[in-house]
């Protein structure tokens, strides 16, 4: 038995799915059944018969939960992890709790792999309201390319990792095929949409004060960290993908399209 957390998140959701396809016995997590990741003895019941986790990062208790699944006879943890885990600035408010992930799982005495992508093309779903008001789409770091991946590919790698051995004790860092501005993500989803769309790049005075108004303080000044202080790598191309599955990862455009009908829906 496998279990899922984060199971209706982008990755999460994915790895549900291509285990269910290749007929593996999984569990997703559900706190309508009282199981709560900040809370790691409610896990019990559902660690009942589980032989590997895969696990999102940056609950409370992250030692915790690691005892409660050596407790439980785990054997194997797949860790949604970043890039941010490598930063050069480990007071960075992201990497502190990447860092603090992988190392309780790291010394837990189970076996590990830890799983770093750059950025979700999925976040490309947070441009939806603009989109909806019009044609025009403003955001920060407009001169920042990031070779982001699709979650379906995360999940890919996530579910290698879970049922084979061969990937214990590694760290990978993901990508998708090629870097691209921010403009270029939405020309090609415009494509997709077949609207003329058109990108305004927010001065970073424009983006501190928007972000800083729905993030708290330390998450605006992490994400300046990342891509004004440059102390992440989100350009670089990694063919980890393409050496693990035998398959290139998805292109934006892949992604774009596939995800186009959310672009169109209107709000409930």
């Amino acid at each position: 038995m496998i279990f899922v957390t984060g199971a209706t998140g982008n990755v999460g959701r994915e790895v549900l799915a291509q285990l269910t396809a290749a007929g593996v016995p999984v569990r997703g997590l559900s706190r309508t059944a009282g199981a709560d990741l900040d809370d790691p003895a409610s896990l019990r019941p559902a660690l009942e018969g589980v032989r590997a986790v895969f696990l999102l990062p940056g609950y409370r208790d992250m030692r915790g939960l690691a005892a409660e699944f050596a407790a439980a006879g785990v054997e194997r943890v797949v860790l949604l992890s970043s890039q941010a885990a490598v930063a050069t600035d480990s007071a960075n408010a992201v990497s502190a709790y990447m860092i603090d992930s992988e190392t309780a799982v790291r010394e837990s005495g189970l076996a590990w792999t830890f799983l770093r992508p750059a950025a979700f093309m999925s976040n490309t779903l947070r441009w939806l309201p603009q989109l909806r008001a019009g044609d025009v789409v403003s955001d920060a770091f407009g001169d920042v390319p990031i070779a982001s991946i699709d979650p379906a590919d995360i999940a890919a790698v996530a579910v290698k990792a879970l049922l084979e051995p061969a990937h214990e004790g590694r760290a990978y860092s993901l990508s998708g095929p090629e870097a691209l501005l921010p403009a270029e993500r939405l020309h090609i989803l415009g494509r997709a949409l077949d609207r003329d769309l058109r990108f305004e790049a927010l001065t970073d005075e424009e983006a501190w004060t928007r972000m800083s108004a729905t993030t708290p303080i330390a998450y605006v000044q992490a994400f300046f960290s990342f891509y004004r202080g440059h102390i992440i790598d989100e350009t670089t191309v990694h063919p980890t993908v393409e050496n693990l599955t035998g398959r290139p990862p998805r292109t934006f455009t892949q992604w774009a399209t596939t995800h186009a009908p959310a672009f169109r829906a209107q709000p409930s």
